[in-house]
């Protein structure tokens, strides 16, 4: 066999073979084309990058501000500005929600970058 088959996109084992027209690792079972083998690195470039109300750079873990009083469904109060919020997660949402996090007193829930600022 004079080919390299590409590892595994999931765990990156080197032991993928081909079954028909697909390619198939026997570590984690995930199975791809072999023309989708290069669509990961060129799909990665190609997401969007999230930015909070004032313009910076967000990413996995950071801690931001709300800027907005936010009314909530099922809370009198809502989540006031200036709460801060720890730890977020960038999602692709639905209705532009594009942070998952956990807001003490509130529980899960998901915000939009728009209102809300790096800390």
């Amino acid at each position: 066999m004079n080919e390299t088959l590409p590892p595994c996109p999931e765990c990156s084992s080197a032991y993928t073979y081909e079954m028909g027209a697909l390619l198939v690792c026997p570590e984690c079972g995930h199975e791809w084309s072999p023309a989708s083998a290069a669509a990961p690195e060129s799909g990665a470039a190609q997401d969007a990058v999230i930015k909070d109300s004032v313009g910076n750079v967000l990413s996995d873990g950071d801690t931001v501000t709300v800027v907005k009083t936010l009314k909530v469904k099922g809370s009198p109060t809502g989540i006031k500005a200036g709460t801060k919020v720890r730890n977020i997660r960038l999602v692709n949402g639905t209705d532009g929600h594009d942070i998952d996090c956990k807001i003490d007193g509130f529980g899960a829930m998901q915000l939009k970058s728009s209102v809300v600022r790096k800390a």
